[in-house]
């Protein structure tokens, strides 16, 4: 499958589900919020005045854990070279410096309004000459109240889209809105749509990955070699944990930094278990450091006159033509663009694709029960504590 922004080679199996056609053209058409968000029909619960006296400053943190953080730090990972501000992403409990003599926007984000690690992080960091946007549900909760105290801005976060999927709703957007980029040009759902290949490319991958479960295959290892999209898969990789694993069923997403992992995790991909699948991320670079050939050797001349985007498409080659020897089974996406369309397909793709599996398996994609057993038991301990 090839759009304008990027190249999908599916798996080599080549399979199809009629039902899961049939339920995938039933969500594009329904009512869906999160189907919605992902293109520009949503409506946003803030106008472009509202926030446009927040687009002076050039500080921005982010609080917020989860969905309500990763998909703006991909957004802001991918696009930095178009980005004049400096954002902070506040996404775990850690120690942080920052200037006492700046003013910051902050944008404290979480869905229910009581998320802790939330809570924490924005009393610790916050200060009284700082300017705040408060991103919840309109309903009662700490942060609702914080806000008022604060006289803060609230922005209604939607009740119908959950944290994961929210990266093209309010949660995502108006920080890409306050990073100087346009929110239109990420909503690409309608574009893929009218792709010829893409309904045929999306049900054959999830047919595949489904089959791929079922033969004890569940582990997801994304061989990333573009550290640009850390925080992208690092979205990838909550979307799919937390809406397939359920009912002592699931997918387990693992990250792997390459080529450095070949030296470290490739032997056991190798000739290690064989209960995964692989899925290649790479982009194009058109301004790659080059090869000093006035410092190249006898021995290694074949790397005269080569750059640096050179030597990773052929590691990435030769590792696909020894998977393919080994009938290892993998896809591969390779990025030919670096804008807010490109990104805008990939979070496209990768809702889609993981609402279908979660149908093909019967499982729920919109909730996580577990989760909110540890959120209870630690608001007990720390009640004693």
């Amino acid at each position: 499958m090839i759009t304008k922004n990027f190249f999908f080679l599916n798996f080599q199996i080549k399979k199809n589900n009629k039902s899961l056609r049939k339920y995938l053209k039933q969500i594009i058409v329904s009512k869906n919020e999160i189907i919605k968000s992902l293109t520009n029909n949503y409506d946003y619960s803030y106008t472009k005045q509202k926030i446009a006296k927040f687009k002076k400053h050039k500080d921005v943190r982010i609080f917020g854990m989860g969905g309500s953080s990763l998909g703006a730090n991909a957004i802001y990972d991918f696009l930095k070279n178009k980005i004049m501000k400096n954002f902070h992403f506040l996404s775990n409990l850690q120690k942080r410096k920052f200037s006492t003599k700046k003013n910051y926007l902050n944008l404290i984000i979480s869905k229910s309004g009581n998320t802790l690690e939330t809570i924490v992080n924005s009393n610790i960091y916050i200060s009284k000459k700082d300017q705040n946007i408060i991103i919840t549900e309109n309903k009662s909760s700490y942060l609702k109240d914080i806000a008022l105290k604060l006289k803060s801005e609230i922005i209604e976060h939607n009740n119908f889209i959950g944290g994961r999927y929210s990266v093209l709703s309010e949660v995502g957007m108006l920080p890409a809105e306050l990073m100087g980029l346009n929110e239109k040009k990420f909503k690409q759902l309608n574009n893929l749509l009218k792709n010829k290949y893409f309904f045929n490319s999306i049900i054959s991958n999830v047919t595949n990955i489904v089959g791929l479960v079922n033969k004890k295959k569940s582990n997801a290892v994304i061989l990333n070699y573009d550290e640009s999209l850390d925080n992208f898969l690092k979205w990838y990789q909550q979307l799919l944990a937390e809406s397939i694993g359920k009912k002592a069923k699931g997918i387990f997403p693992i990250i792997s930094t390459m080529p450095k992992d070949n030296h470290s995790l490739m032997q056991l991909y190798l000739d290690g278990q064989k209960n995964n699948f692989y899925t290649f991320f790479s982009s194009a670079d058109k301004i790659s450091p080059k090869i000093n050939n006035e410092l190249i050797l006898e021995s290694k001349n074949f790397l005269i006159n080569k750059n640096l985007q050179n030597i990773l498409e052929t590691q990435i080659l030769a590792t696909q033509k020894v998977f393919k020897k080994k009938k290892i089974p993998f896809r591969s996406f390779f990025l030919k663009t670096r804008r807010e369309e490109t990104l805008g397909e990939l979070f496209a793709f990768f809702v889609v694709e993981t609402i279908l599996i979660a149908k093909a398996l019967k499982i729920n994609p919109y909730d996580q029960p577990a989760v909110e057993l540890i959120k209870r038991e630690t608001n007990k301990i720390l009640v004693n504590y």
